[in-house]
């Protein structure tokens, strides 16, 4: 078995703390409650021998994903099958396929499609009372579009039906309208240019190669928050048009969208995370993304932000920490902490994707240090318990990156109880998660077979 001493004696090893994000002081301390399971398990597997005991077929409290047959010797037996099937061991555990598992993990829920932080009829009618001057003296300001925008209510059939040529003059009334000295002229023209390129691709064409671009970046630093919004979303909206993206870098978005994730409502920083995903699409972005400052705002989106922003944060960082100087901002932001805490939310579809960034984060090795010292282990060993079937499959992935190269970590895999739902997830798991749990089986079999020939 793996030795326990050399986990204890190493888990001082790690002197240098990274300059983690500092959150902010209503977020003390994420609480991820213990499965039940884990506890038990915990409680009778650490012996004051060093010795592994699994609790038995009588044990009162078990999980219901560890097999009730799982002694020592039928674990003994199993891990001597998986050593005899597997003679030369894996030391890569980041396949293609492993890797292609991962992306595919944010195609349910990736909600950065076209205009997701409000609904049409919430626009109708521009600027509203919401939006209007606070002095009631003032004489109201003019509409700066005409025409069938400027109806009191209007659908998307309407928007559906107009050809992008019949819509340029109105395109570029607005566009003027963005650069009114008027706020409420310019909220309603970016409020009306967002829509327009809400659900069409070629009025999304026609509005980037007609100059708005350059004129709505501006407006995302505007203190109306209103117009900070609408701005946002429709630079959101064109960005999902290939060619808008150089458009909207080199008319420096990027920072400007940063600073709406500092700065913005809740929408706006969530619909800043989308644009900023959907420019990471162009690989050479990711780069320019993370050095203007947009990972530790996406880690502080992923404390305080709604469950909706929180997804929409660990797309984008999944997608920017494909590139490895991203992946050192993560950790440096100290996204692990979040992600570790995450990864015990059941129930709110936050887990799975908090698993996949661990996984990237954990192809650097300061990533790997990272989630050793916040838990990581003790977590992604709760998740194959009681996680969903998928879910299993990137706990056991992650595990495999961190104890692949490390017996110190194999040895912190034991101590955590991690064998018995490793055995079950082995036998009753998806095939990629046995695969993957007979992998990591493997290994932690090589330092057993090592004690038992070194004992007199």
């Amino acid at each position: 078995m793996v030795s326990l001493e050399e986990s204890h004696s190493s888990s001082t090893r790690f002197s240098q703390r990274r300059p983690y994000y500092t959150p902010p002081p209503s977020w003390n301390k994420i609480q991820r409650p213990l499965g039940r399971s884990m506890r038990t398990i915990r409680s009778n597997l650490f012996q004051t021998d060093h010795s592994c005991s699994f609790p038995g077929p009588t044990t009162p409290e078990r999980s219901a994903n560890v097999s009730e047959n799982l002694t020592d010797s039928v674990i003994d037996l199993r891990l001597g099958e998986l050593a005899s099937r597997t003679n030369q061991s894996v030391k890569s555990s980041s396949s293609e396929d492993d890797f292609f598992d991962l992306s595919q993990a944010f195609s349910d829920f990736s909600a950065c499609s076209s205009d997701i932080s409000g609904e049409l009829q919430r626009l109708a009618t521009l600027p509203n009372a919401e939006n209007q001057d606070p002095n009631p003296n003032s004489e109201p300001e003019p509409e700066p579009c005409y025409g069938f925008l400027q109806r009191e209510s209007f659908s998307t059939e309407i928007i559906e039906s107009i050809s992008p040529e019949d819509l340029q003059p109105t395109v570029k009334i607005c566009i003027d309208g963005l650069n009114s000295s008027s706020v409420a002229v310019k909220r309603s023209a970016a409020a009306k240019l967002r829509l327009l390129a809400k659900n069409r691709s070629d009025n999304r064409a026609l509005i980037g190669s007609s100059g708005a671009i350059p004129a709505l970046v501006p407006l995302l630093k505007s203190s109306d928050p209103s117009t900070q919004e609408h701005a946002v979303t429709a630079l959101l909206n064109l960005s999902l048009h290939e060619e808008n993206k150089s458009l909207i870098t080199t008319a420096g978005a990027v920072k400007s969208f940063v600073f709406v994730l500092k700065t913005g409502t809740e929408a706006s920083k969530q619909n800043a995370a989308c644009a900023l995903l959907s420019l990471a699409l162009v690989e050479e972005n990711k780069i320019s993304i993370g050095a203007s400052g947009a990972i530790p705002p996406l880690v502080a989106l992923l404390i305080n932000g709604s469950n909706r922003g929180k997804k929409d944060a660990l797309t984008t960082l999944y997608k920017l920490c494909s590139v490895k100087l991203n992946k050192e901002r993560g950790v440096s932001a100290g996204a692990v902490k979040v992600l570790v805490g995450l990864v015990g939310e059941n129930g709110t579809g936050l887990a799975e994707k908090a698993m996949v960034v661990l996984s990237s984060l954990a192809g650097i090795e300061e990533g790997k240090q990272a989630i050793v010292e916040e838990g990581g282990i003790a977590a992604l060993v709760e998740a194959i318990e009681d996680g969903s079937a998928k879910g299993k499959e990137f706990a056991v992935l992650t595990l495999l990156q961190l104890c692949g190269d490390s017996v110190r970590n194999r040895g912190l895999l034991v101590r955590e109880g991690g064998i018995p739902p490793l055995v079950a997830l082995s036998q009753t798991g998806t095939a990629k998660a046995k695969h993957k749990a007979e992998t990591l089986l493997g290994y932690l079999r090589e330092p057993r077979q090592e004690a038992s020939t070194s004992s007199p």
